[in-house]
């Protein structure tokens, strides 16, 4: 559930008119819900209150420090893939014994950066940089705590980008090779190994994938054992989908009542990377139509966001409900919604059937709490949007919108 919703003809967040916070900070603006963000991460959190767990949220979905330090209050933690995150991370206020560092290509700075922070643990992706961690641990004089990110072969269903448990990804270790792996690992005087993860991909809407995945983890677990090393942590990784259009994926409790069973009894904690799932349908995207424009074949509704904005459509062909800030008695037409960028490739929607806007008029880009603000940029040379956290009937700026003086900041 989340907190968008129609009161008379005018969408409010929580209650906040989303009209009077956009004629303030101005558009494109993104706008969070803070009950919304909670919430998903209670139900997130409570779905495995039965056995030990760290929700690590996902930096890299929405690395707002507002919202991370939203999380750390709840108890959460942070899955991190960069040291920029870490850096955020621990600026919000996250307990580094709650973070966990995953990515493929993490540089020996990065590794140095985390280890005198005392994080919770690495990812491991593959045997060069588990030898490149022992090598900078070595010379700081500390033993880096690890677990190997194991590729289970397993296929999310859902798009080829986001996909990553397949034998053919980057990312993993192929669990065909992952015992010789771990037996290397315990050899290597400044590694500790304490755990295993997994993660499969993003936007998954089934159960199965994640009961196949975890049941060739929980196999490999029981061999390692038999090899005398010991599994402390088992890192389910995230990617538990939302609902953007028709989809209908399932609750976390469905996670929880599906895995639970296979993980009580092990002594070991779970450790979750809900990003989406938690952030996704928490907030919007606003944008203000600039121009209407009609040709033989096609109408365009161009408005001041584009894909240097929200870039999923443009990537994935990722379909983002478009809703009117204030309801009107408008016809409906069949309409491309695109952006300012100077690009074919720069659009919201395509062959959408909609409400015909006027110009002036505020529209809401739903479901763009994840994966929004965090992969925007400045191509045109555009300032990037303000980002703004809703609480009740007050809200807040938690980003200044950028100046032009900001674009050439460093050059």
């Amino acid at each position: 559930m989340h907190q968008f919703n129609y009161v008379g003809n005018e969408l409010y967040c929580e209650k906040v008119p989303v009209k009077k916070i956009v004629e303030e900070v101005g558009t494109p603006a993104y706008i969070y819900s803070s009950s919304t963000l909670r919430s998903h991460y209670t139900a997130f959190d409570s779905a495995f209150a039965e056995v030990p767990h760290i929700i690590c949220f996902a930096v890299k979905a929405n690395s707002n420090l507002s919202i991370l330090g939203l999380f750390g209050k709840e108890g959460g933690g942070a899955d991190i893939v960069s040291g920029g995150e870490l850096f955020r991370a621990l600026k919000a206020g996250i307990d580094p014994q709650k973070i966990v560092f995953a990515g493929i290509g993490k540089t020996g700075e990065e590794i140095a950066y985390a280890l005198r922070s005392n994080i919770l643990m690495f990812n491991v992706e593959s045997p060069l940089e588990l030898k490149k961690i022992n090598e900078v641990a070595g010379g700081l004089g500390l033993k880096a705590r690890v677990a190997l990110r194991v590729n289970p072969d397993i296929d999310p269903k859902t798009h080829p980008y986001i996909s990553t448990g397949l034998k053919k990804s980057k990312f993993g270790i192929d669990i065909k090779q992952a015992l010789q792996e771990y037996q290397l690992a315990s050899t290597l005087p400044h590694i500790e190994v304490v755990g295993i993860h997994k993660h499969i991909g993003s936007q998954i809407t089934e159960i199965k994938p994640f009961v196949a995945a975890m049941e060739k983890i929980l196999d490999l677990v029981a061999r390692l054992k038999d090899e005398g090393i010991r599994i402390r942590y088992i890192d389910a990784g995230g990617g538990l989908g939302i609902r953007y259009g028709e989809e209908e994926p399932p609750h976390p409790r469905d996670l929880g009542i599906a895995l639970l069973p296979m993980i009580k009894g092990l002594d070991c904690t779970l450790i979750f990377e809900p990003g989406r799932v938690i952030v996704g349908n928490a907030g919007i995207l606003v944008t203000q139509v600039l121009y209407l424009k009609s040709s033989e074949v096609k109408n365009f509704v161009i408005v001041d966001a584009g894909m240097n904005d929200l870039i999923r459509p443009s990537l994935y062909d990722a379909h983002h409900e478009i809703l009117p800030v204030k309801k009107t008695q408008a016809v409906y037409i069949t309409t491309d919604v695109v952006g300012p960028i100077c690009e074919s490739g720069d659009f919201l929607a395509k062959d959408r059937k909609m409400f015909r806007p006027e110009p002036g008029e505020f529209l809401a880009v739903m479901s763009a709490g994840a994966y929004g603000f965090t992969m925007s940029s400045n191509y045109n040379s555009r300032p990037r949007s303000a980002e703004v956290l809703v609480e009740g009937d007050q809200y807040r700026v938690i980003r200044r919108r950028e100046s032009y003086e900001d674009l050439i900041r460093g050059e």
